[in-house]
């Protein structure tokens, strides 16, 4: 678009961060707490890097003041976390745990202290084992109304306090990773009738429990976090960028378009009715689904990288590809769906170690996209750069890498913010280094370096890296830093 005075971000903007239950709390047994999907996968051998699990995690449960403390210094203005469903649900229904409810409450009420507006995801992938066990969790319908009743006793404990609720934290991205690639628990690999089936179920759950919040009295703001990767046609040969279209249709808008419009988007669904993937829809749910897209108020996104589409024959590349978890630069594989697409390199950005393209302009392709496709308000809820940091001897982390990645995607961000996109928050990943899930420690999202490694036992002690006065002084300056020559 033409260049035009810079008109900075909006008053009010909601600078924040973000962590997940499992990836920050441990204390994976204390006080009436239940065992997990996660607490069963990651003792399977060979599934995560060196075997690290959340059984410590960096010890939020008993640092949680310390942490927030921390974010009040900086003036952080939301804290988006998670709730751990098998802490207010141990068996995932039934009874209630009492010391759940008092923790949660505890980080809301202290965020409110420091005037730091809590966000709430409902479900950040850790689900009670007890309701695997019971019925294959969401395989089974019966996931709905559980997932209801869960979300139900959040809003009515919490739902005074909290503005800002969360349905589901990237779907796309733990149902496929569960179900197709192995990855995630429960670990099928290519079972695609399920997958979808599966991602149904989600919705479904998703749908019921806005429409529950507003029947409820929520006033407040609500929606999905989406893990969105835009995609670029590796160039204007037709067949190329029609591979692009069927990417955004099969791996973006399905999910995006359910979320915003309450339907599938038709060519997708034609394409999985021939396959015979397609999900069963029962009486009656495209009918919730449609009303509760009419109840969120904004589409919240997980934005790291984005993707170039080039046409796949049908001997081509499949899902199935290794993905770098250890850190090995140039070690993940190239993938697609045969005769469809494939996911080739971009030859103009760089990656990270654990070969993510950075792209900041894709996080203002996201924006553009959103505010044309649905018209909602968006939330960044989280974007942030992974990577080996080192501690030196004088207890400083130089993190430049960091900084820089955070500056120019804010940049951009200001950018679509001035092309009419209305973004309400920016959260980094993460406040606190965490457990990475399958990649172990050693990958650092914080602007807060944690003492711990692979092995249990350390410190944990934090320690403010670079970022974290970087971060500090584009709150103060409400963005106007980015800026300073």
């Amino acid at each position: 678009m033409e260049e035009r005075e810079r008109t900075g971000f909006p008053e009010g903007f909601l600078w924040g961060s973000a962590s997940a239950s499992y990836q920050v709390e441990g204390g994976y047994q204390e006080d009436g707490k239940g065992m997990t999907n996660w607490d069963t996968f990651v003792r399977i051998p060979g599934k995560t890097y060196k075997a690290t699990t959340g059984d410590t995690a960096v010890d939020h449960y008993h640092r949680y003041k310390e942490d927030i403390a921390l974010m009040a210094e900086m003036g952080l203005k939301t804290y988006r976390f998670s709730i751990a469903w098998a802490r207010i649900y141990p068996q995932g229904n039934g009874q209630i745990n009492e010391k759940g409810i008092a923790f949660y409450r505890d980080i809301i009420e202290e965020c409110r202290k420091h005037q730091i507006e809590p966000m709430v995801t409902i479900f950040h992938w850790d689900l009670p084992q007890a309701l695997v066990d019971a019925y294959g969790g969401w395989e089974s319908r019966e996931i709905v109304d559980d997932y209801v009743n869960y979300a139900k006793t959040l809003f009515q404990y919490f739902g005074d306090k909290v503005k800002y609720w969360i349905t589901l934290n990237e779907q796309n991205i733990f149902t496929s990773l569960g179900w197709l690639t192995a990855q995630h628990p429960p670990g099928k690999f290519d079972d695609q009738k399920t997958f979808y089936q599966v991602n149904h179920h989600a919705f479904m759950a998703h749908a019921k429990a806005v429409l529950a919040y507003r029947e409820m009295g929520g006033t407040g703001e609500i929606g999905a976090s989406f893990a969105y990767t835009p995609s670029y046609a590796l160039d204007c040969n037709p067949i190329n960028v029609m591979a692009k279209r069927d990417y955004d249709e099969l791996k973006n808008f399905w999910w995006m378009d359910v979320y915003g419009y309450g339907r599938y988007p038709k060519a997708a669904m034609a394409y999985l009715k021939k396959k015979g993937f397609a999900p069963h829809l029962e009486e009656g749910d495209e009918e919730i689904l449609k009303k509760a897209a009419k109840e969120i108020t904004f589409m919240g996104v997980n934005y790291y990288q984005s993707c170039v589409c080039e046409y796949n024959p049908l001997d081509g590349v499949t899902p199935y590809g290794t993905m770098n978890t250890t850190g090995v630069k140039g070690s993940a594989q190239e993938v697609g769906i045969p005769g469809i697409y494939k996911n080739p390199a971009n030859p103009y950005l760089m990656t990270t170690d654990w070969d993510w393209t950075i792209d900041p302009v894709g996080l203002r392709f996201c924006c553009r996209e959103i505010t044309s496709r649905y018209g909602l308000p968006i939330v960044i809820s989280e974007n942030g750069l992974g990577a080996f940091d080192k501690k030196e001897e004088d207890d400083k982390i130089h993190d430049d890498y960091r900084i820089c990645y955070l500056k120019e995607h804010l940049k951009e961000l200001e950018k679509a913010i001035e092309e009419g996109c209305d973004v309400l928050a920016y959260c980094t990943w993460s406040f606190t280094d965490l457990l990475s899930w399958l990649n172990g420690y050693q990958k650092r999202y914080g602007l807060i370096y944690v003492d711990r490694e692979e092995e249990e036992g350390a410190s944990m002690n934090r320690y403010k890296k670079d970022s974290y006065y970087w971060y500090q002084e584009v709150i103060r300056t409400n963005g106007a830093s980015l800026f300073d020559k």
